[in-house]
């Protein structure tokens, strides 16, 4: 459980707005840039945090976010606390990303060619490694497994991801400010997982689109809408402990 992930998807989207700032509006650059500055980021972070466990973990990478959020508030050249608008759209040849069907599409492509990449990563050695880690971390030391930098991989591999997203959020928003580096926002990221399912490749994916589709039905009956959404969450921690998509997939084997 990490709740530094905002940090990384907060500095993708402000990579994109500062060089869209500095006159660098090419998709080409920009959305690479995103996600390398998140990679780095998730590197400095990761070299530290993973020589810890638990709560200790928890708490270094929600300190290394909270770091990042207070020193994006205090650049007053890129709005500060009130945020920044973006010029324009990032810019793709042949493509005009300032209409919705196109964005769409562009960001369907990039979602389903990062999905296949993982569905290759799981089946690949670095893949079988790091399930060991997840599975048993001591008996991977033991069998000579580099599990520090294993680790470590996987966790700039997320955070690279994550800066991506924020890119592509911020083309979509054309704003951004601090508050995508909050807690908060990694703590709503974590619900998507928890929801969807922990360790599921399609976990986070199903996760975020009943969270993301219930708050939108909600908002339209209630404005006291987090409740219902809690409730939800209590009854997949006690019904499901695997997620939605883990109890789909139980249901499959049985049948």
């Amino acid at each position: 459980v990490a709740l530094g992930h905002a940090a990384f998807f907060g500095a993708g989207a402000y990579a994109v707005g500062i060089l869209a700032m500095n006159g660098v509006t090419s998709a080409l650059v920009a959305w690479p840039a995103a996600a390398l500055l998140a990679g780095l980021l998730a590197a400095a972070t990761g070299a530290v945090s993973l020589r810890t466990r638990g709560v200790y973990f928890i708490m270094i990478t929600l300190a290394f976010a909270q770091m990042l959020f207070y020193i994006f508030i205090s650049l007053r050249q890129y709005g500060g606390e009130d945020g920044l608008n973006l010029p324009g759209h990032s810019v793709l040849p042949g493509l005009d990303l300032g209409h919705d069907v196109s964005f769409y599409y562009v960001v369907l492509a990039l979602f389903a060619v990062l999905m296949a990449v993982f569905g290759r990563l799981v089946d690949s050695r670095f893949g079988k490694a790091l399930q060991g880690v997840r599975e048993n971390e001591s008996r991977m030391e033991s069998l000579g497994y580099p599990v520090y930098r294993i680790k470590l991989a996987a966790f700039v591999l997320s955070g690279a991801v994550a800066g991506l997203a924020g890119a592509l959020l911020a083309n979509h928003n054309l704003f951004i400010s601090p508050s995508l580096m909050h807690w908060t926002q990694s703590a709503n990221l974590l619900i998507m997982v928890l929801v969807g399912g922990v360790g599921l490749r399609w976990g986070g994916v199903a996760g975020a689109v009943v969270m993301l589709t219930l708050e939108e039905v909600l908002r339209m009956w209630t404005e006291y809408w987090h409740l219902p959404l809690g409730l939800l969450l209590l009854c997949v921690v006690f019904g499901a402990p695997r997620g939605l998509t883990g109890l789909w997939s139980a249901r499959g084997r049985q049948a």
